[in-house]
C-alpha cells in the first residue's frame, strides 16, 4: 500500500536563524496591509460620524440609517426628535443619523 503514499523525509538545515526571520516577514506584511486597507479607513469614518453627530442642531434636515428623512425639532444627549411630516414627530437615537441634508431638501421630496 505504500506505493500510493510517498515517504516523508526530513530536509537537513531547514530551521536556521535566517529562515525564521524571513518566515516572520510575510505575516508582519499581511498585518501592515490589513491595517492600511481595513482598520485605518474604518477608524477615519468613525471619527467623521462622531463629528457629524456632535454638530447636530435644531432645524437641521437629516436622513437616518433606516432611511427616514426629517427635520430636527429637539435635541437631547442621546436622543433627538425628528419631524417627518406636519405634526408627526419621531424620537431617534442621535447615533442613527447618517447624513445632514442641505436646507430645503425636504420640500423637494
Amino acid at each position: 500500500m505504500s506505493f500510493f503514499i510517498s515517504d516523508a523525509l526530513a530536509q537537513p538545515g531547514a530551521a536556521t536563524q535566517d529562515g525564521s526571520l524571513l518566515g516572520l516577514l510575510f505575516p508582519i506584511g499581511l498585518v501592515v496591509i490589513l491595517y492600511f486597507l481595513m482598520i485605518r479607513p474604518q477608524v477615519k469614518r468613525q471619527k467623521e460620524h462622531k463629528k457629524l453627530v456632535e454638530a447636530l442642531a435644531k432645524g437641521d434636515e437629516v436622513t437616518t440609517v433606516g432611511g427616514i428623512v426629517g427635520r430636527i425639532t429637539d435635541l437631547g444627549d442621546n436622543f433627538a426628535a425628528l419631524e417627518v411630516a406636519d405634526g408627526v414627530e419621531v424620537k431617534i437615537r442621535r447615533q442613527s443619523v447618517e447624513s445632514i441634508l442641505p436646507k430645503g431638501s425636504i420640500k423637494e421630496l
